[in-house]
């Protein structure tokens, strides 16, 4: 089947069941309906293992993986010919029998501070206030900025995550700007931080769109879907992701600007959990390796790190 038979064809979309991932989901599927009007597009809905089990942290049950593993089964058994998921979610390996068919526009990859009053940034928080996150990237970037504060562990979804800053429980939260948006609850409130010091995830603001391999009708259907610059941007980050391991969240974090020609520019960062140890780096390099400038990144920050930091590369390598 061709692309210009897409009409025809109703093509199923797995998705978790998150009211994140259906907004993200409708996104995808808007984008098909904009260049295929005609075309019929139907969620099945998976249920992966970081929904089934909420309450164990993440990088207990294996970090990167765990909320697209069962989402990729799903097109690799038949039972969808598309997955959606938060490119930050992905493992840098590829799954075999899979592709990266599609790489939507990229929204805003910066991160936000939600507090309970108004801030204007992370030195507006008291000495030893309680902000909520999950990720060892943000723990880190945050133990580096303010090792006063104090930080607590929290998993569920946005909603969840901003209703305990509403109830008090927590003075504050740090999200990802392009998920509140999705949601609707971007405010005032939300206050974005600066990519320059809290270097985002790989991947973060970003949509991957996956097809089988041997699937060329709904390969067909997705290319309209691709944002040349956005596409680039997310190899060079994956490729970043690879090269430290890729399998288990790290408290590292990458960013390609955007461009459509000349030199592209990464910075990133490497640290350990405790934000000791931090290490910078920012390259510049030819617009059509991108690959190859996120492994230099990698391999500039493991150079330039000390040993514990090592240690924990070494293990998500395992």
């Amino acid at each position: 089947m061709t692309a210009a038979e897409g009409p025809g064809r109703a093509l199923r979309l797995a998705t978790r069941g998150s009211a994140l991932a259906l907004a993200q989901s409708r996104l995808v599927v808007d984008g098909l309906r904009a260049a295929w009007p005609e075309l019929r597009v139907e969620l099945v809905t998976v249920v992966t293992e970081g929904d089934r089990r909420r309450d164990v942290p993440a990088a207990a049950l294996g970090g990167k993986g765990i909320f697209t593993a069962a989402v990729q089964q799903a097109v690799l058994d038949g039972r969808a010919d598309l997955a959606a998921h938060s490119a930050k979610d992905l493992p840098a390996a590829q799954v075999p029998g899979l592709v990266l068919a599609a790489v939507p526009l990229r929204d805003d990859p910066r991160d936000v501070l939600l507090g309970r009053g108004a801030l204007a940034g992370l030195d507006d928080l008291a000495p030893g206030a309680r902000v909520g996150t999950g990720s060892p990237r943000r723990v880190a970037l945050l133990n580096w900025l303010r090792p006063d504060l104090e930080l607590v562990s929290i998993r569920g979804n946005v909603d969840s995550r901003v209703r305990r800053v509403h109830a008090g429980e927590l003075d504050a939260v740090v999200l990802a700007a392009a998920g509140l948006r999705r949601l609707g609850l971007t405010s005032d409130a939300a206050v974005p931080l600066d990519p320059e010091t809290f270097t985002p995830a790989p991947g973060q603001g970003t949509l991957a769109v996956e097809a089988r391999e041997d699937d060329t009708g709904a390969l067909g259907l997705l290319s309209a879907l691709t944002h040349r610059p956005s596409r680039v941007a997310l190899r060079a980050e994956r490729a970043f992701l690879q090269r430290l391991g890729g399998s288990c969240p790290l408290p590292a974090g990458a960013l390609l600007r955007p461009t459509d020609a000349g030199p592209l520019e990464i910075q990133g960062f490497l640290s350990a959990l405790d934000g000791k140890g931090l290490v910078r780096e920012r390259l510049r390099g030819p617009a059509d390796d991108p690959e190859g400038l996120g492994r230099t990144l990698a391999d500039r920050l493991l150079d330039a790190c000390g040993p514990e930091v090592r240690a924990l590369v070494e293990g998500s390598r395992r």
